[in-house]
């Protein structure tokens, strides 16, 4: 697994298998990653829909969470891991980065 702390500067819309989508505060080390889920079949969609996005509060937060929770996949991974947003402080600032860009 990747160690090394993780930046997310990005947003990306992703289509699960059912056809479900989300959107997704990440990088584009982790862009690749679900492009390369798209090819396994692991999902069946993802495309980037706002790069570089500023470094706010709401980011720090939901990036620390991040970093502080999830492993981040070598490139031999055969699942999918979907990034929990719990209700309160992580789902708020989730839902701010996206209102912040005009997502959602």
């Amino acid at each position: 697994m990747i160690t090394k702390y993780q930046q997310l500067d990005l947003i990306e819309e992703i289509t699960r298998v059912d056809g479900s989508t989300y959107y997704e505060v990440a990088n584009i080390f982790m862009n690749g990653r679900a492009e390369l889920a798209v090819i396994r079949g692991l999902l069946k969609k993802v495309r980037i829909l706002q790069l570089n996005i500023a470094h706010s509060t709401a980011v720090d937060i939901y990036e620390k969470y991040i970093n502080e929770t999830y492993d981040f996949p070598e490139e031999d991974f055969d699942t999918w891991v979907e990034w929990a947003k719990p209700e309160g402080k992580i789902r708020d600032a989730v839902d701010e980065i996206l209102k912040a860009n005009h997502i959602g």
